[in-house]
């Protein structure tokens, strides 16, 4: 060991002794010190100067199969040692969240238009919680596997199982944030990922002591595939309600499709090719936003998933597996030519087994999905019953899992509601949104804002994790 890297292990032995003094945090070991050093990111190509410390490495899920998930970990902005911890995952199956949660959404840094540089996000969630990004299953983005038949497992199961892995090794690399409260966050397809996660804690904890668990407190998701049936029924609903499909397109969607079995008829695949028809010439993400007007960005399809991948009718047909676009829709090129860059990869200690493919928003290795069940509403119902904080908020303008699609699953839940359909206002006198309050749940709209509610609402989306995470109702009058 060198002798400024042992400088800093010194440094960084005193810094956190005296969090311990302060806070009661429990104290790294010198091999946790060593690992976090090793993790931390120091000259991050075109990062504009801050103040909290960030840390990127890959943590061994499976030893015996060389299955390691890559993160990328920001500190609170100021006062770290008192904020909470939120882990943040994209759906898919197969996206990164650290390309569209971090680097587009609700991270401290995006990425500039031409420009090997990045700019500050002045509403990133790292003023509210240290912020942890994970890329998972193995195969997304730069998370990797060296047995090769891994990649043909994939499934809900073993997605939930090595985030849970990850977790539990990520806090012996970190033990100073083990008693710090935890909560998971992410959208679209995380309507499966953070549930089964948050299950998975739920139940380990019960069965082990409170010094092993995880200070598990709740967890949100945003525009969620929660149940196939009706998700689907609220997105033919929503796009005929927006002036999307025609009187037509509806009648022969209601009468050929039965949303509440897997396998869809002929009749129906053909009713659906003319409801997709129509997201091919507008962004189904984001309904009132322009197209990047370059094709490469909108014309790019994830590959078609063999299997059952939720919901499973739409998933059958190509129009349901176009990759999302934010606020600036060419965003993702922007974000995608940064993180294929070899001294920026070097910098987040990245691709370090020089994986044999360009890292993607959305992986293209990825063509199986194993299991995926038709609804998350029991575990959902089985959290909220154990007393774990669970809110869901949808952007109002999403056409992929729309806030019809959202309302008619929280309904199916049949929790008794305590607080009726009220209006919850922003800091510039403005309507954010509408609340709901469940018994046990919270559901949240935001106006205007698409698929990706951080990208296209960056301050109300703050606003909203700041009141989730101190367990505060939106304000309902102006402010």
């Amino acid at each position: 060991m060198n002798t400024s890297r042992t400088c800093r292990i010194i440094l960084l032995i005193m810094s956190l002794w005296w969090g311990v003094v302060v806070s009661g945090r429990q104290e790294p070991s010198g091999q946790a010190l060593v690992e976090q050093d090793g993790d931390r990111v120091r000259n991050l190509p075109g990062q504009p100067p801050v103040g909290f410390d960030q840390y990127a490495g890959y943590i061994t899920v499976n030893e015996s199969h060389g299955r390691a998930l890559f993160y990328w970990f920001f500190e609170a902005a100021q006062t770290p040692h008192e904020k909470p911890l939120l882990l943040w995952l994209n759906g898919g199956p197969g996206c990164s969240s650290i390309g569209f949660g971090n680097l587009e959404e609700l991270g401290p840094f995006m990425a500039h238009k031409g420009k090997s540089e990045l700019f500050l996000n002045k509403y990133s969630w790292n003023k509210a919680a240290n912020l942890l990004f994970l890329e998972s299953p193995v195969g997304v983005g730069f998370s990797y596997t060296n047995t090769s038949n891994d990649i043909k497992q994939l499934g809900d199961k073993i997605t939930a199982q090595d985030s849970y892995t990850f977790l539990i090794k990520w806090f012996k690399r970190f033990p100073q944030y083990k008693s710090h409260e935890f909560y998971i966050a992410g959208e679209s397809y995380a309507g499966h990922y953070v549930p089964q996660l948050a299950e998975l804690i739920f139940d380990n904890n019960k069965a082990t002591s409170d010094d092993n668990g995880i200070n598990f407190k709740g967890f949100m998701i945003g525009n969620a595939l929660l149940d196939d049936e009706t998700d689907q029924t609220g997105m033919i609903d929503y796009a005929w309600d927006h002036a999307v499909i025609s009187d037509r397109v509806l009648t022969d969607v209601k009468a050929k499709c039965n949303f509440s079995i897997a396998k869809p008829s002929n009749a129906c695949d053909t009713a659906l090719n003319e409801y997709f028809k129509v997201y091919r010439i507008i962004d189904m993400y984001s309904l009132y936003t322009p197209s990047c007007v370059d094709t490469n960005s909108n014309s790019t399809r994830r590959p078609h998933m063999r299997g059952h991948v939720s919901p499973r009718i739409f998933s059958k047909n190509e129009g349901w597996h176009r990759k999302p676009t934010g606020y600036d829709p060419c965003q993702p090129k922007y974000t995608e030519s940064y993180l294929n860059k070899p001294d920026v990869q070097e910098a987040l200690h990245a691709n370090t087994t020089k994986i044999p493919y360009p890292w993607t928003h959305c992986s293209d290795t990825i063509t199986f999905w194993g299991d995926a069940p038709a609804s998350i509403l029991p575990i959902i119902k089985k959290l909220v019953a154990g007393g774990i904080r669970v809110w869901v908020y949808s952007g109002d303008t999403d056409g992929r899992i729309p806030v019809t699609a959202t309302r008619l699953s929280l309904t199916k839940l049949g929790l008794k509601i305590v607080e009726e359909w009220s209006p919850w206002y922003s800091n510039n006198h403005q309507v954010g949104g509408w609340t709901i309050a469940y018994e046990g749940l919270m559901f949240v709209t935001v106006r205007g804002a698409g698929h990706q509610v951080p990208t296209f609402k960056p301050k109300e989306s703050l606003q909203l994790v700041n009141h989730f995470l101190t367990n505060q109702k939106l304000p309902s009058v102006p402010f």
